[in-house]
Parts: C-alpha cells; sequence; structure tokens
C-alpha cells in the first residue's frame, strides 16, 4: 500500500509523459507480483464499486477527526476533495502495518462490501490510524469509488512493455479485458501479462479499439490535406456503443470500447452471429434500428437497452438491437490488422453481402435484421461529401468516417500505421444564461467553474420585460412568483464545466462572486448576467428535467458579451432542435 501511494503522488505530481513512465517501470521492477497485478488494474482504468457512499464518509469524517460538521463543510469546500479533505484533518497515525497493495485490497477492503454500515465505519477508524495522509488519501479514493490517476493506459501499457522487454501492442492486446473484475487480478494474470513466450490471447478477447482523430480542416483544404476522395473509404459515423463481436470455439462475446462485456443484453445480435464461422472477429456500431426504417434511432432509445440489466421480451420488441459491422479484425483465425483498410473492406464484404455503397442512405440490408455492413458512402469529390454529410442529422448519424485504404488496424489513437479521421457535424447550440454555479474539483477547487445554464420559457417582448425578471430575482422573488405575475422566466436545462479557459474561469468566477444571491451547500444561486453560447451532440425528451429536454455532452462554445439577455434562447427553440433530431 505504502509503495503505490508513493507511486500514486508520483504520478500526480508529474506533468512529463516520459517521467510518469519512467516511474511506472521503477515501481514494477520492485513490486511483488500481487500487489503489481492490482496496480495494473487500478491504473488501467479498472473502478470496483463504492463501498462507502459519499454521505457515510462525511459521517465518518466528523466524528474520526474531531470537528463540527459545518466546519468540515467548509474545509470541503476549500479543497474541492472529500478524499484530500478527510487526509488533511484525520490526526496523526498511531501504529503502522506493511500490508501491500494485494493484501489491502483482498483481505480488508472488499470483505467491506458484505459488512453492516457500522462495522464498515468501525474498520475504517481501524485503517486509517495505520496510514499516513497520502495513504488515507488513496485509501478514501478506493473505498469512495473515485480513484482517479494522471496516466493514460497508453501510458501504462508503455511502462509494462518497457518493464518486460515486449512490443507495446502485445501488451496492448493483452490488457483487453484486464480490468473486468470479474476476474480478480493475481500475480499468474500479472505473469501471463509480461510473459515473453505467452501466446496471442484466445477465447473471447478481443483486440485493443482502433481510434480516429478529429478532422478540423476547413472543406476548402481537403485535396491539399488528404488527397483525392478515391484514396479514402468513407462511412457514416454512427451515434450508437462501439463494439467488437468475437467468434471463437463457438460461442460469441460482444465487448464494448469501454471494455465491458455486454454479450447478454443483446442476445438477438448474438443469435444473428451464430451463422457467422468460427475465428472471427467484426469491429462496429450496436444500434437499435427498428426494422423498415431507413435510419438507426436516437441514442436515446439505445440507452435503454444498455442501462437494464435484464432484457425483457417487450423491450426487444420496442428496442431492436443491430451490429453494423465496418472493418475485419481476424477471420479464420488469422489476425488481418496489418492488411490494408481496403482489403479488409473487400473480405467484409465478402462475408456480409450487401449493397456495399451507397450515395445517401445510412445503412443496407443484410439477411439478419441484426447484423449489418456499414454502407461506404460515394461521391466525385469532397465538396460533394459535404453536401451529403449535410444530411446527417436527419439519418441519425454524427457525420462521416474517412479511413485510408491503406491504413493498418492501430491500436488506439495513434498514427503510425494509417489514420482514421472523424468529420463530425457541428454541435448543435444554443444561447443560455448562467443561472447556477458549484465549485469545482482539483485545481479549480478554490474556483467556480461548474455551471448551470437557463434558456427562457418565452421570448421576452422587449428588453424592459427581461429586466424587469432579472430585477426581480436580484430583489429576492422567485421564478414562479415572476411567472404568476406575467414574466418571463428562465428554466434550467443544461449543465456545462468545459470549454472555458482557465482566464475565462476567473473572469467567470469573480462576476459569480459579485452577483450571488443564495448558498446551497457547494451551489451559489447568482443574478442572470451572463450567458454563452452552449454546444452539444444531441437532445432528448426527459420527464426528469423541468424543460421537458435533456442534451447530451453539453460544454460551452463563447461567451456571449455581444448579445443581450433577452435574446438567449427558448423552450420553443429546443423544441424546434428536438424536432429536427427525432
Amino acid at each position: 500500500m505504502r509503495d503505490f501511494a508513493a507511486l500514486f503522488n508520483d504520478l500526480d505530481t508529474r506533468t512529463s509523459t516520459n517521467a510518469k513512465v519512467e516511474a511506472l517501470v521503477r515501481y514494477y521492477a520492485r513490486a511483488e507480483p500481487n500487489d503489481a497485478a492490482w496496480a495494473t488494474y487500478f491504473l488501467a482504468g479498472g473502478k470496483p464499486r463504492a463501498v462507502v457512499n459519499g454521505r457515510a464518509l462525511r459521517e465518518f469524517a466528523v466524528v474520526a477527526c474531531g470537528v463540527p460538521a459545518w466546519l468540515f463543510e467548509e474545509s470541503y469546500q476549500a479543497v474541492g476533495d472529500l478524499a484530500e479533505t478527510i487526509a488533511h484533518l484525520l490526526p496523526p497515525p498511531r501504529r503502522r502495518n506493511d500490508l501491500g497493495l494485494a493484501a489491502w485490497v483482498e483481505q480488508r477492503l472488499l470483505p467491506l462490501r458484505d459488512m453492516a454500515p457500522t462495522e464498515v465505519l468501525a474498520r475504517l477508524s481501524e485503517y486509517v490510524d495505520e496510514l499516513d495522509a497520502g495513504e488515507r488519501f488513496l485509501l478514501i479514493k478506493l473505498i469512495g469509488g473515485g480513484f482517479r490517476v494522471g496516466v493514460s493506459r497508453l501510458l501504462v501499457t508503455r511502462a509494462l512493455a518497457q518493464h518486460a522487454g515486449l512490443d507495446a501492442k502485445a501488451i496492448a492486446q493483452r490488457l483487453v479485458g484486464y480490468t473486468d473484475i470479474a476476474q480478480l487480478p493475481t500475480a499468474e494474470r500479472f505473469a501471463a501479462l509480461i510473459d515473453s513466450a505467452q501466446a496471442a490471447p484466445a477465447g473471447g478477447t478481443p483486440y485493443p479499439f482502433f481510434l480516429a482523430h478529429q478532422l478540423q480542416a476547413p472543406l476548402a483544404q481537403f485535396d491539399a490535406a488528404l488527397g483525392p476522395p478515391a484514396d479514402w473509404l468513407v462511412e457514416w459515423k454512427y451515434d450508437g456503443i462501439r463494439a467488437q463481436l468475437v467468434r471463437r470455439c463457438g460461442c460469441t462475446w460482444l465487448w464494448s470500447r469501454g471494455e465491458d462485456l455486454i454479450t447478454e443484453r443483446f442476445p438477438e445480435v448474438v443469435q444473428a452471429a451464430q451463422e457467422l464461422p468460427d475465428g472471427l472477429v467484426l469491429d462496429g456500431e450496436l444500434l437499435v434500428w427498428d426494422a423498415g426504417s431507413a435510419h438507426p434511432a436516437p441514442f436515446a432509445h439505445l440507452q435503454t437497452r444498455v442501462t437494464r440489466k435484464s432484457v425483457t421480451s417487450k423491450l426487444l420488441q420496442t428496442t431492436p438491437a443491430v451490429f453494423v459491422a465496418y472493418d475485419l479484425l481476424e477471420q479464420r483465425g488469422e489476425d488481418l490488422r496489418g492488411l490494408p483498410q481496403g482489403e479488409r473492406r473487400a473480405r467484409l464484404e465478402a462475408l456480409l453481402p450487401a449493397a456495399g455503397a451507397e450515395h445517401g442512405s445510412a445503412g443496407t440490408a443484410h439477411r439478419s435484421p441484426a447484423l449489418r455492413l456499414s454502407a461506404l458512402v460515394l461521391a466525385d469529390a469532397w465538396p460533394d461529401y459535404g453536401w451529403l454529410r449535410e444530411a446527417s442529422r436527419a439519418l441519425q448519424v454524427e457525420g462521416f468516417m474517412l479511413k485510408r485504404r491503406d491504413a493498418g488496424y492501430g491500436v488506439g489513437r495513434t498514427r503510425d500505421v494509417g489514420l482514421w479521421w472523424k468529420w463530425k457535424i457541428d454541435p448543435m447550440r444554443a444561447d443560455a444564461v448562467l443561472v447556477y454555479a458549484q465549485r469545482g474539483h482539483g485545481r479549480r477547487a478554490s474556483l467556480y467553474s461548474d455551471y448551470t445554464f437557463a434558456v427562457w420559457d418565452r421570448a421576452p417582448a422587449d428588453a424592459a420585460e427581461a429586466q424587469r425578471y432579472v430585477d426581480g430575482i436580484a430583489a429576492g422573488r422567485s421564478p414562479q412568483a415572476l411567472q404568476q405575475a406575467g414574466l418571463p422566466v428562465l428554466v434550467p436545462f443544461a449543465k456545462a464545466y468545459s470549454g472555458l479557459t482557465d482566464e475565462e474561469i476567473r473572469r467567470v468566477d469573480a462576476a459569480i462572486r459579485k452577483t450571488t444571491l443564495e448558498e446551497f451547500g457547494p451551489v451559489r444561486t447568482v443574478v442572470p448576467s451572463l450567458m454563452f453560447e452552449l454546444g452539444f451532440e444531441g437532445i432528448q425528451r426527459s420527464a426528469r428535467h423541468k424543460s421537458g429536454v435533456a442534451v447530451r455532452f453539453p460544454r460551452m462554445l463563447r461567451p456571449r458579451h455581444d448579445k443581450p439577455l433577452r435574446e438567449a434562447n427558448t423552450l420553443a427553440d429546443l423544441a424546434a432542435l428536438l424536432a429536427c433530431s427525432s
């Protein structure tokens, strides 16, 4: 535990990528195999579910730290991180132990799940009395489900490859599925991970996913930057769940890009895959696609499948899932990733006969409705593709994927074997007013950087009517009272925290402090005075939100100092966006 806490601190305080890799290599050189197994699990993104929730941790901290609840909350708001606050406030430890990471996790942390809450907190009191501040911080992160570290899986892969003297791609392949908590990390599994004589993974193990880069060049520069369209395969970019379908040993597995095994959630896809030959791995997208429809359903329909633990016959009927294949990674047990994209595509078309190429449709028919071949989109010039791309929202897609015909299939977002570009349509946009603010976390813990935005329930008749609403809020009147008085009101509809520079956030923070009306714990209500243009990837109806809608991946695009508040968008504008995306 002590060594892993030191590594965690080392990684958290370094900014150099090479320095982080070196710190990882040093840790692996001295760590016991069972400790290294668990360290790799956590560093590669493994997230065991929380043992103790935030509220219970707060109650524990108040007692263990011997401070009033109000003082602890004030400290938490100043620090911005629950684990760090507790670690700082706890009294010094009275004893020490030398248990390693594996012993801590397996003998102490995992058993907490089966204990009563009072017993959990009693054990926690004993445990923190054996740890210093850095180790306590790590412990709270692990039991609270909030463990994060500033390294990517790619860095862990590089460090393991350097430690073992192996090719990083081999390590990346072996790491797939390693963070599935259904198989606990063990010394044996770690040894297999770095064994130079270890054969390629078999069974249901997928390949590491190849990721695309965002294409941001203006259309006028495509010929110079990309060359002629004939050098590329162009497909629709689907708004679904990226997945690999693995067919080996007479069985079928479905893996999401997040390395979750989701086979049981899509039985119709598994059944359709039974007609495929053995020794096969397909890369593609899981979507909900109604029979007879020319395009897939919105992503919101797919969410109902992903969030359900059991799939009922009614759900199968109302949200029929399909797997749209767009790459062939393995055939007859042979790894095809080194072949050019064009050749892999030709083999895929022979495997899944379909129309193969279309000029505007977002899909093609196949003998099994749950297993489809992704359509190629053909055009003579890049401006023609630009024109076709404008139909993306109507087809329930996000734009185009561009794949070089000579590209191999890489690991992660690398360019060493070729290129994939995602040429997405512009986000949906809305001008919205900041109405609530909350402190951020980490380095933004002292700044108000998480915001709630609102739009008008109806457009103000003029600037004076909008100002009467703002003056009413500033005077302490509620939106409900102002609405009853006949004024338009601002209705919250989205939260966003990304998109602004540090300097912009500091300016917004200063404005929030000057216009605060009320404080509810970490949240402040402010006088409406700041408007931003928000961008979001999608919009759907939501009975849980007062606005009646929910948006996907909202972010701030720019402040709108150039527009008065009365020109912020309205619920009717959001309804129009909703109609366009349905």
